[in-house]
C-alpha cells in the first residue's frame, strides 16, 4: 500500500532506523511446495555427490545396479536401460541408453536427476563428463554379500523408499541364515572360478565371489590378493593351487576347449574327480538382490548336489 507524501515526508528521518530494523528481522519460512534441500552424499568411492532430495528421473549404467533399482525404486521413476539389463522383465520396457561406449547425447536428452552405477562398470572420465553436465553420478561397490544390503539400504534412504529397502533386506538377511554355514572351515572345498580361457582369468580374492563361495561352505582357491579383482593366471600357478573344485562351464564343455588349451591341466584335482560345473552367469556375475539365490546356487555345487 503506497502512503501519502506527507507521512512519507515524517518518515525520512527514520529511514536508517528503518532499514537496520527490518534488515535484523528473521527470515520468513520457506513457503509451501518450496524445494526440499538437496542430499550432500559421499558414495562408495568416496566421491562428493551432490542429489536433489527427492529424484523423479534415475537411471543405471550397470545391469546389477537396474536390478537393485527395480528393488526399491518407484519403477516409474526409472527412464532408461543399457543395452545388458535384462532383468527384471520390465526393465526391457525402458529406453536403451547403450553405455560402452557411453551413448552420452542421448542419456543427456533423457535428463536423469541421478545415475547411478557400480564400481569398474563406468570410467570415472565418463561420471566427471557427466556431472560437468549438470547429472550427478553416484558409485556403489561391493566385496560382500553384507556390501549388496547395505547398498540396498543407501538406495532406499537416497529415493525416499526406506520401508520398501529395509523389508527387502531384513527378509534376505533372514534367508541367508537359514542357508550358510556358521563360516568356512580349513577343510572347505577350494573352488577355482573361470571367468576365461585364453588367458586364464578368474575371480580373485577381492571380489564378491570369496565372500558368496564361504557362505556356500566352500573357500576361494586364489588367497592372495591380486591388484586386479579378476586377475589372469599361468597354467603353472593353477597347477600349483589345485583346486577341488572348478566353476566354468560344464564338463564336457571345459574338456574340450579350456582343458584342451591346457592340458597339462587335467593333473588337477578338479579335473581328476570332475567336479567342474558351470552355474548361472548373471547370478555369479552381478551384485544384485538375488545374490542369496547366487549362494544357494553355490551351496549346490559346494556339496556336489
Amino acid at each position: 500500500m503506497l502512503c501519502s507524501p506527507r507521512l512519507a515526508a515524517s518518515l525520512r528521518p527514520f529511514l536508517p532506523l528503518l532499514l537496520l530494523v527490518a534488515a535484523c528481522q528473521p527470515d520468513k519460512a520457506p513457503a509451501s511446495g518450496a524445494a526440499a534441500p538437496a542430499q550432500h552424499l559421499r558414495d562408495d568411492l568416496g566421491r562428493a555427490v551432490v542429489l536433489p532430495a527427492h529424484p523423479r528421473r534415475i537411471m543405471a549404467l550397470a545391469a546389477s545396479m537396474t536390478e537393485m533399482l527395480y528393488a526399491v525404486a518407484d519403477t516409474a521413476t526409472i527412464v532408461a536401460r543399457t543395452q545388458v539389463c535384462d532383468y527384471p522383465a520390465a526393465a526391457l520396457r525402458k529406453p536403451v541408453i547403450n553405455s560402452y561406449p557411453l551413448d552420452l547425447e542421448r542419456l543427456v536428452a533423457l535428463k536423469p536427476d541421478v545415475v547411478f552405477t557400480t564400481d569398474g562398470i563406468t570410467s570415472q572420465a565418463d561420471a566427471q563428463r557427466l556431472q560437468e553436465l549438470g547429472i550427478p553420478v553416484y558409485y556403489q561397490r561391493y566385496t560382500s554379500v553384507t556390501d549388496v544390503f547395505r547398498g540396498l539400504n543407501d538406495l532406499g534412504r537416497i529415493l525416499g523408499r526406506q520401508p520398501q529397502a529395509r523389508h527387502l533386506t531384513d527378509s534376505l538377511r533372514t534367508e541367508l541364515t537359514r542357508l550358510a554355514p556358521d563360516s568356512a572351515t580349513p577343510s572347505a572345498p577350494r573352488v577355482l572360478a573361470v571367468t576365461w580361457s585364453d588367458p586364464i582369468y578368474v575371480y580373485g580374492q577381492n571380489t564378491l565371489f570369496t565372500d558368496k563361495i564361504a557362505l556356500a561352505g566352500g573357500q576361494n582357491a586364489v588367497h592372495e590378493k591380486f591388484a586386479q579383482p579378476y586377475p589372469a593366471l599361468t597354467r603353472e600357478y593353477v597347477l600349483k593351487l589345485n583346486p577341488d573344485i572348478i566353476i566354468g562351464g560344464t564338463f564336457g564343455k571345459m574338456d574340450s576347449t579350456f582343458f584342451r588349451l591346457y592340458p597339462e591341466l587335467k593333473r588337477i584335482r578338479a579335473y581328476q574327480t570332475r567336479r567342474i560345473y558351470r552355474v548361472t552367469d548373471d547370478l555369479m556375475s552381478r551384485p544384485t538382490p538375488r545374490v542369496v539365490e547366487s549362494v544357494r546356487e553355490l551351496k549346490q555345487v559346494v556339496s556336489g548336489s
